[in-house]
């Protein structure tokens, strides 16, 4: 057995610097101590909480007007599970994207995630690396929040986390460069003020069916076992674009529809239902007439029937005798006949 002491200059807080201590050997074997004096020096790590903030990534967590309660509730999760983010008022429809760029200017922040919503109900994700770029416009799909998922995991407020890619993400130009996006965005950045020492969840990003889904899972410490803590959602890829919301095509996703053109596509299957069984109720009232004419009419009716004489065709030549109208009597008129004097 032995004991750890301090020096006696190291017995105030601990600094940022290293601290060396000495080992002493027990009180049991003070006897040997005495004959063999052996002294160690050994290097003490500094605190995590004190160590030197040199990651400054800011990200800036906000939105336009038109947003439902979904995604304001979506919006409070990435914020909770992001120490180092800010948030920022609502944003007017009306102005253009360029001025986010300007809001991050004023915000001091690096990395922006706007949420864009139109018709009240499609949400448009934007992750840009303020003000240079690249930029990336997503179509955000099945949202659940913590809230809403109600799931059995938890994990501390504002500790670091692990980032879990899928292995295409290295296969693909465009996936490259959407998981630096993604590591310089929602990696805690190391001894930030508002962070927890501590390593205890997993954000994960996985691509299937052409879209990337996002998990937050936490490490139980016992047998290192994942439990699904939420949020939830899918990012769908619309473009990537070299400036800060705009500038040049980088990638664009061919396979990509418009939620206006899925809901199109919907009306008209819909449509094309309702025609076709119209059009089997038609042919059914048709078939049930022409077999009710079938059954009124008797086919053997005119079995004994003999065909009349043909008459032969008279053409007049000569015009119609004049008819002679009859003289009428002259009846005197009803003045008349009152005035006539009586017998």
């Amino acid at each position: 057995m032995s004991a750890f002491k301090r020096k006696r200059g190291d017995q105030g807080p601990v600094g940022k610097k290293a601290k060396k201590g000495k080992i002493v050997a027990d009180e049991r074997e003070s006897t040997v101590q005495t004959v063999q004096e052996t002294i160690h020096e050994v290097t003490i790590p500094p605190p995590v909480s004190l160590g030197k903030w040199t990651n400054k990534e800011r990200v800036l967590i906000f939105s336009s007007r038109g947003i439902n309660f979904r995604t304001r509730h979506l919006m409070q999760d990435l914020r909770t599970m992001m120490p180092h983010s800010k948030a920022d008022t609502k944003m007017d429809r009306k102005d253009k994207l360029f001025i986010v760029n300007e809001v991050c200017e004023i915000k001091n922040c690096n990395k922006c995630l706007f949420f864009e919503a139109k018709k009240k109900q499609d949400l448009y994700m934007w992750i840009s690396n303020s003000p240079h770029g690249p930029s990336a416009k997503f179509l955000v799909q099945n949202i659940h929040t913590l809230a809403e998922l109600k799931m059995t995991g938890n994990c501390l407020k504002g500790s670091r986390p692990l980032l879990s890619f899928d292995p295409k993400f290295d296969k693909e130009p465009h996936f490259a460069l959407l998981k630096e996006l993604f590591i310089q965005t929602f990696s805690t950045p190391r001894y930030h003020p508002k962070s927890q020492p501590f390593v205890d969840h997993v954000f994960t990003f996985t691509i299937a069916d052409n879209r990337i889904w996002f998990r937050n899972y936490q490490i139980i410490e016992e047998d290192a076992s994942l439990v699904e803590i939420g949020p939830r959602f899918v990012l769908n890829l619309i473009k990537i674009f070299q400036g800060s919301f705009g500038g040049p095509t980088l990638f664009e996703n061919q396979e990509f529809q418009s939620p206006n053109m899925a809901r199109r596509e919907i009306r008209l299957a819909t449509a094309a239902k309702v025609r076709e069984k119209q059009m089997v109720k038609e042919l059914q009232k048709m078939k049930r007439t022409e077999a009710k004419e079938n059954v009124d009419k008797d086919v053997t009716a005119d079995v004994f029937l003999t065909p009349a004489e043909e008459k032969p065709v008279h053409i007049q030549t000569e015009a119609p005798a004049p008819k002679v109208m009859k003289k009428k009597k002259h009846k005197p008129f009803k003045r008349q006949r009152m005035q006539r004097p009586r017998r």
